[in-house]
């Protein structure tokens, strides 16, 4: 339970921005623990724990979002609260302006192509690699640089154009 205590809230918010659904990603970040425990005798350095797992989430919630014929908007809350959570040594005005600065970028995000927005949210946000990204979106190391710099590039031109 301490496990779980600890890592829930950082794999549900990882699945989150993956799947877009509050009640997907609840479930997928069950799985992915109930998946964690069942093959924890694989996991050769215990202390690598917290990596496997996000490993194990977004590889799901991957797989989950390309067999969903859906794909519903991605709320803005859950992602401000984490922005706002994480900055509580910021005073107001702070907190206020990175808050903006967060919203406009992931209002931004939200309206690129899916695989853009994955990938950023993976290199960005999770801080994957592009070696690491490479296997979770099971395209070549190429593919890859290229998908994220069009994605960077993409973003920019929509930032641009809402400032």
């Amino acid at each position: 339970m301490e496990i779980y205590n600890r890592y829930y809230k950082a794999m549900f918010n990882t699945s989150y921005r993956i799947v877009k659904d509050h009640f997907e990603a609840e479930d997928i970040m069950q799985e992915s623990f109930l998946t964690a425990f069942s093959k924890l005798d694989t996991l050769k350095d215990i202390s690598t724990f917290g990596s496997w797992l996000k490993r194990i989430v977004i590889n799901n919630s991957i797989q989950h979002y390309k067999k969903s014929d859906t794909h519903k908007s991605m709320p803005l809350d859950d992602i401000l609260y984490k922005v706002e959570d994480s900055s509580s040594t910021l005073n107001s005005d702070e907190l206020s302006e990175k808050s903006l600065k967060v919203n406009t970028v992931v209002k931004a995000m939200n309206t690129l192509k899916d695989n853009y927005r994955i990938a950023l949210s993976l290199h960005f946000i999770e801080g994957y690699d592009y070696e690491e990204m490479c296997t979770i979106m099971d395209i070549s190391y190429s593919n890859c640089r290229t998908t994220v710099s069009r994605a960077k590039e993409s973003l920019r031109k929509r930032l641009q154009t809402s400032a």
